[in-house]
């Protein structure tokens, strides 16, 4: 079974993803389904659409939207699955909610799509643990790459631009090539800042 313009996928463990390892023990952070932060965004991918093609290949990793495996409410109360829901543990995805892809090797972004790391703030002054619009480009594209940006360059981006995701155990901002504004030349030997809890997850 195929889909002419959607991906079918299915999450890598489950829907979500609300439990910490602390030393032995599995700690619950979460118990609330309507969280969007704790909602699994990895996926296999079962089956590729007919009518669009992407470097995207059966039986590859990828990261996804939050609303592909959630659940919620409705107005009575009844538990529903998204309008991503197919059957079993399988799930429609269009090609826009997929962020990035991995066959073996590392993390491809898709599309229009990049990823940077958030870094840590010098100023002693200052109360807030990351440096506000600035960070350090980890997962590029080639649009960036024609505009000579490249994974390793400290960027600096617009303001609520960035969607927070955890890759890897790595906080990362998930934007687009068109949010990111600068290209800093004069940075150097930038720290990148990852909650604790991140390393855990």
């Amino acid at each position: 079974m195929r889909s002419i313009y959607d991906f079918i996928v299915e999450p890598l463990g489950e829907r979500y993803d609300n439990t910490v390892k602390v030393g032995e023990v599995d700690l619950i952070t979460n118990t609330s389904i309507e969280s969007w932060k704790h909602v699994n965004k990895y996926a296999r991918v079962l089956e590729t659409p007919v009518g669009i093609h992407t470097p995207i290949k059966k039986g590859d990793t990828i990261v996804v939207h939050q609303n592909v495996f959630r659940t919620f409410y409705d107005m009575k109360g009844q538990k529903k699955n998204s309008r991503s829901f197919l059957e079993d543990n399988k799930f429609l995805c269009a090609v826009d909610q997929i962020y990035l892809y991995k066959t073996h090797g590392p993390w491809k972004a898709l599309g229009d799509r990049c990823f940077v790391a958030p870094i840590v703030n010098t100023d002693d002054f200052s109360l807030d643990k990351t440096e506000a619009l600035v960070g350090i480009l980890k997962i590029d594209n080639s649009s960036l790459n024609e505009l000579k940006m490249s994974t390793g360059d400290i960027i600096g981006f617009t303001p609520n631009s960035e969607w927070e995701f955890v890759v890897d155990n790595q906080l990362m901002y998930c934007m687009r090539t068109k949010d990111i504004v600068i290209k800093y030349e004069h940075k150097q030997n930038q720290k990148e800042y990852n909650r604790s809890w991140a390393s855990s997850c």
